[in-house]
């Protein structure tokens, strides 16, 4: 198990005190709840996802022709 030091608003603080407090939860322990919570739902795909991802045949064909224009150079950056 790791310490970290946050250093956040007293706006946010306070959110994050109101939630832990209707959770029943200590402050840090809310803090980790919601930081494996988020990463867990929005920032991974789990397997069953991928599966379904790479079942797709259009996706994937336009995925690779994708990969071939960019490596024959058909490609244009827009800013």
């Amino acid at each position: 198990m790791k310490t970290i030091t946050l250093r956040i608003e007293d706006d946010l603080y306070n959110m994050f005190k109101t939630a832990a407090n209707g959770e029943k939860r200590t402050l840090s322990n809310f803090i980790e709840y919601a930081a494996q919570n988020y990463l867990s739902d929005e920032a991974f795909v789990s397997d069953g996802e991928m599966d379904e991802i790479f079942s797709d045949k259009k996706l994937i064909s336009s995925i690779k022709k994708g990969k071939e224009d960019i490596k024959k150079g058909r490609f244009k950056i827009v800013k």
